[in-house]
């Protein structure tokens, strides 16, 4: 049997380039809430139906909004996000272990915008592996996964401001 893979890795890929695009013109703020919002209604509800009783990825989308919103300290909010990525490196399940990655990432932007990626790189792939499979071809994973990227994309783009003022400046690093 393949190795299963663990996140998108084709970075020129018009479905991930098209969001990198807009990523690029939206401020810090926007972005948190595209990521938190789509992690918590799309990926955690993963997480949960292989791992119920690990609260770790809820917490950390928790600790996030609670950060945001003034109730906690960042040092608290990164302590969850930290116990979120630990989750995901015990993680034997594969779909779960990709969306507690995604999740982990998405909390991440709260201190760093660049982290949004890993909604794309990685929840994208945790929801075609749910749908399809891991087992099944890699041409068709990814085809599944971009088909994921593009309702990404529709979703940062109904909530993205028109010439946001202060986009996020990201260094992607690739």
């Amino acid at each position: 049997m393949a190795k299963i893979r663990k996140m998108l890795n084709d970075w020129d890929a018009p479905y991930i380039q098209s969001l990198v695009n807009l990523i690029e013109t939206q401020s810090e703020k926007t972005l948190t809430k595209w990521v938190l919002d789509y992690s918590e209604q799309l990926l955690l509800p993963l997480w949960i139906k292989y791992y119920p009783d690990d609260l770790r990825p809820e917490v950390a989308l928790n600790a996030a909004s609670r950060y945001l919103s003034g109730e906690i300290k960042l040092q608290e909010a990164k302590k969850a996000i930290n116990e979120c990525r630990d989750a995901a490196r015990i993680a034997e399940e594969p779909v779960a272990q990709t969306a507690a990655r995604a999740i982990g990432q998405s909390a991440a932007t709260i201190y760093s915008a660049r982290e949004c990626i890993g909604l794309p790189l990685y929840g994208a792939l945790a929801i075609a592996y749910e749908i399809i499979g891991t087992s099944a071809p890699w041409e068709q994973v990814e085809k599944s996964a971009a088909n994921e990227c593009r309702k990404m994309l529709a979703a940062l783009s109904a909530i993205a401001i028109k010439n946001e003022l202060n986009p996020a400046k990201i260094d992607w690093n690739c």
